[in-house]
């Protein structure tokens, strides 16, 4: 799961909830002190939250843009129904269509989609009816389709737990699991307790209906190409859910720009925040 570096938000950032005809959604809004440039929409990907993009907020509003960054239905704190039917891909897209219906009219509108996210908004531009309100898409640590066969299997074994267990408890044993690994320095106290805070509050409904989009998520970029909206493609420089050679691949098939940030893995937006936060504003403007 993607790590924020840090949780305060920056002066020009505040938490809400945008209200949509889809329902209301917990968010974070970053403002520009001067003109605004155009308005980008960011949502987050699978066990994700707003809080993933925390670290862009500042950077891409001092470069003139209105940032709102979203929990999707069933992830920390907006909630949703224990129908796993309202969590399928094509209503998370329109939740997506929804919220930008309502950030729209402060200048063009850029979505980004991190992870799942990204093939949440994919879905949202494929299946959206008339003109596109967007201006562009960007894909960040996505790939085409299903994600990397070793994480698939990782994936699985959470999707067998979720019938059988609370999350508290799969917290403690994934909590087992990483320390057993060597995976490196554990989080700060402040962001260990996020971190758990954000895990149980997910809908477990939502968790299987994402991981199991995942395991078996369909190729359509060929699809997407097609569609009349620039792209860009931008990931770290390694990724354990989709190789950067794959995503790379996605890129030059979509005709698109592909940028790989130095010194990231699979959560360019939260660990290295600057150089992501200008690969952006230099494609939206």
């Amino acid at each position: 799961m993607s790590t924020p570096p840090f949780l305060a938000l920056p002066r020009c950032a505040r938490a809400l909830r945008l209200a949509t005809a889809r329902g209301e959604f917990a968010a974070l809004l970053a403002e520009p002190e001067g003109p605004v440039r155009g308005t980008a929409l960011l949502v987050p990907g699978f066990t994700g939250s707003k809080e993933d993009f925390i670290a862009l907020l500042e950077p891409l509003a001092a470069a003139g843009y209105r940032v709102a960054a979203v929990d999707q239905r069933g992830q920390y704190e907006t909630g949703g129904p224990a129908d796993p039917e309202a969590y399928r891909i094509g209503e998370l897209a329109r939740d997506v269509r929804a919220l930008s219906a309502e950030l729209g009219g402060h200048g063009p509108l850029h979505l980004l989609g991190h992870s799942f996210g990204g093939q949440v908004v994919r879905e949202a531009v494929l299946d959206a009816r008339g003109p596109l309100p967007w201006r562009s898409l960007t894909l960040l640590s996505t790939g085409p389709g299903a994600i990397d066969p070793a994480e698939a299997a990782r994936t699985k074994l959470l999707l067998d737990a979720l019938p059988v267990m609370d999350l508290e408890a799969i917290w403690q044993v994934m909590k087992q699991m990483e320390e057993g690994s060597g995976a490196g320095p554990a989080p700060r106290p402040e962001i260990a307790g996020f971190l758990h805070r954000r895990w149980v509050a997910n809908v477990p409904q939502a968790l299987s209906a994402m991981g199991g989009h995942l395991v078996a998520a369909p190729d359509r970029v060929a699809e997407l190409a097609a569609a009349p909206l620039p792209v860009q493609v931008v990931s770290g420089v390694r990724d354990y859910a989709w190789p950067v050679e794959e995503q790379a691949a996605m890129a030059r098939r979509l005709d698109a720009p592909y940028t790989a940030v130095p010194d990231a893995g699979h959560s360019p937006n939260a660990e290295q925040p600057a150089a992501t936060a200008a690969a952006l504003a230099s494609f939206w403007g």
